[in-house]
This record gives C-alpha cells, structure tokens and sequence, in this order.
C-alpha cells in the first residue's frame, strides 16, 4: 500500500483517540483534523474547516490530495456528507470512510431502526411510535402499559434523547414535552418501548458492507451519578474487556446481530462503508440491540483503540478498496476511560476554566475533548473536558491509574465518577 493522506472530521475525545491511531501507521503520510483540538494539535495539522459544510471540505479535499476521510461524528454523516462530496466529484481517488445518508438513518432515526430490525429479525425490544399529532395516543398507551417506561426522540439530541422512568405520570409528562418540540424536530416522532433488564455492552464493527472485522468490545457508563444513577450523559466512562463477553456470546452477537444487519443492508441496496456501533442488552442468555450508532462513540473508541495491536489505517483503506483484508491484532491488558466534566454538565456549564496538572501524568493517556487554548493555558470550553485512558494487567489496575490521574487533575468545578468499571470487578 501506498501512503496517504488522511483528514479526520470531529474535535472531541474520540477524534483525539482516532488521530493518535492513524499518526503511528507507517501508512499515513499526512494527518489533519477539522476542526480538532489542543489533543489532536500535537499529532496532526488541525484546520478550521466548517465539517457540515460541503462545498469547504471538498475544496479541502481536492486542494490537498486526499485519500482517505474518515468521520467522526453522526452528524455530517446523518445530513448526506457523502452524497455532497460525491456529487462534487471530490471522492474518485478518496475514500469516504463513513455511510451515506441512506445507511446513517440507523443512528439519525430511531423509527427506521427499529423497522429494520423488525424487517431482519434482529431482536429488540418491542416498541410504538409516535408523532407530534399523536400526543394523546402516547399517553393512551402509555396508561395501559406497565413501567419502567423507555422513551426515545426519534432524532439526534446528542446522547440526551432518551428518557428512563418508572413514573407513569412523568412519563406521560414527557412524551408531551419531546412530542411538542423539547429535542426541536428530533422529538417530532417518538419512540416508546419496552423496558429491558440486563446488563449493557457495546460491539463495534469496521465494514464495506461485504467484509467486516469486530473490534474489540467495551462497556460504557452514561449516566451522570455514581450506581448509574442521574440525567444521561454522552459518557462518563468506558471499560474494554468486558468480563461476561465470552466466545458464546460473541458468536451470538455475529449471528443475530452483525450478519443480518449487513444482509439487510445490501438487500436493501444500501451502500456502507464505515463504522457500525450496536449497543447491546444481554437479558439473561439473550441479547437485544438497544440501538445502532454509524460511528465509534465516546468515550469507548478512547478503550477500544487502545487494545489494537495492529495498523489501523491499512484496515480502513483495505475495506475502502475492497482489498484482502490484514489481520487485527488485539492486546491482552484491560483498559479503562474515566471522564472529566465540567460542573453542570450535562446541563448547563461554565467555560474557560484553566486546567494544571497534566504534566505530571504518568501511566495515563489523555484525550482532550472540550478544552481551547488561549495565551498558552488550557481551558474548558465544554462539558465533557478531558477522557483519561490507562492500560494494565487487570481492569482494577487499569482503574487504579486513571482514577489517581482524575485526582491530580485540576480545573475547577471538575467531577468525574469513581465507580467506573467496579460493577465488573
């Protein structure tokens, strides 16, 4: 394979994880990341290119011979990147590592998901589904059904669109609320569906619709309190392995889950060519898909990418080109992710806060996710501020680590939950 360049779209904790990744492969002639952040700065070139806008990445694109763009969050996958690009003749020598529009409905609409997976006997909870007109019908339903209570805006609301109730009065509550805009057009159709009880994981898959290779597993922490309790977050932590996901189970997961979505997608005639994320539910010995992302997430790509071995980039370029694929190699140690955040995250939350301590780090990536450069101090400039990523022996040392990094780090109003992981251990 020749070298190439590569541009990475996104600016978070992921996109950091992902650009250090693609930087060691001897295969990457040069990196940059729109926009990036004072992570990705030290590894790649970050340019302020506009990632939602087409016409200003195509110029980009051509200008600088690029061979390779791979995505990093849904959203300009969900708006039909790839169809603008193509449409702009930008993509004959490069390639466009994320779906187009057609396939990133798995993620950007939760209605679709499920129909898909109703038509490809993938299993799921049972569900209904709601439009804005439909309020009263929602709350019908809602009185006939016993809690817990699950509701989910239909659209991206960034990590937030899903409710988890045992009220039934709250949940009649919140259906109202979503069905009358709280999510803006994202809540217009809401989905409501059986509540499952078991433990949750996450499966992620690099594909070109015909071959694929698993990546490894990871469990991730959404809510905001210790005990997995508060509002939802968009991840306060993430473990990679995951101890209950044995050979059974993953031969499971590839059976049920991962080849009849990929059937499904090339009957269909959907082109793919990117990430399939399925977030899981084991229930007893079954396994249930709570939902489909089209991208890695965040922060399990931070545990994820830490336990390959082997050249990243070859693989996504060998599935881009449909070559042979190479092997993947996966490391033996646990990792584990623990997330900074900013007080008030995942509501409203102070910027501009200097961050100290990282110098002394040892033992311990650390992944910026909201933070800026100003005068030469670090800032806070989101919710989500920093993902600090060990590797060691055991999960319990691996938590160890970043759980004495977490402390050593400091900016004000700084939280993070010390139970990551425990409930594995």
């Amino acid at each position: 394979m020749e070298e190439m360049k590569v541009l990475l779209l996104g600016s978070g904790g992921r996109e950091h994880a992902l650009a250090e990744k693609l930087a060691q492969s001897s295969l990457c002639d040069q990196l940059f990341v729109a926009p990036g952040n004072p992570g990705t700065a030290k590894i790649a070139v970050n340019i302020a290119v506009d990632i939602l806008d087409s016409s200003q990445l195509a110029h980009f694109i051509e200008g600088n011979e690029i061979g390779l763009v791979v995505v990093g969050p849904e959203q300009p996958l969900v708006d039909g990147m790839y169809e603008k690009l193509k449409e702009k003749g930008v993509l004959e020598n490069c390639i466009f590592f994320g779906p187009g529009k057609q396939g990133a409905q798995l993620e950007g609409s939760k209605d679709f998901a499920k129909q898909f997976m109703q038509r490809w006997n993938i299993p799921t909870a049972k569900y209904r589904t709601f439009q804005a007109n439909e309020i009263e019908e929602a709350k019908q339903y809602l009185s006939i059904k016993e809690g817990p209570y699950v509701l989910k805006a239909d659209g991206l609301a960034a990590g937030k669109g899903v409710i988890i109730t045992e009220s039934r009065e709250e949940a009649k509550q919140e259906v109202q609320t979503l069905l009358e805009g709280k999510f803006g057009s994202a809540s217009a159709t809401v989905v409501i569906e059986e509540f499952l009880s078991g433990v949750e994981f996450s499966v992620f898959v690099a594909t070109n619709g015909k071959s694929y290779v698993v990546l490894p597993e990871a469990k991730d922490y959404k809510r905001i309190g210790e005990g997995d309790t508060g509002l939802n977050t968009g991840g306060m932590g993430s473990i990679s392995p995951v101890p209950f996901y044995t050979e059974k189970i993953k031969n499971k997961v590839i059976q049920e889950v991962i080849e009849p979505t990929l059937k499904g997608l090339e009957t269909e005639g959907i082109d793919y060519v990117g990430f399939i994320f399925a977030g899981l539910i084991l229930v007893g010995e079954e396994i249930f898909v709570i939902e489909y992302n089209v991208r890695m997430g965040d922060p399990e790509t931070q545990s994820v990418l830490s336990r390959i071995d082997s050249d990243f980039l070859e693989l996504l370029i060998a599935l881009g080109k449909g070559d042979e694929l190479p092997e993947l190699r996966i490391k033996e140690e646990s990792v584990a992710t623990v997330v900074l955040v900013s007080e008030g995250y995942p509501g409203s939350y102070p910027k501009g806060r200097q961050i100290s301590g990282l110098k002394e780090i040892e033992k311990v990536h650390i992944y910026h996710s909201g933070t800026k450069e100003e005068s030469g101090k670090l800032l806070t400039s989101g919710g989500r501020v920093l993902a600090l990523t060990a590797l060691a022996k055991s999960a319990g040392e691996a938590l160890a680590f970043v759980n004495e990094a977490a402390d050593r780090i400091q900016f004000e109003g700084k939280y993070f939950r010390k139970d990551i992981g425990k409930d594995l251990l």
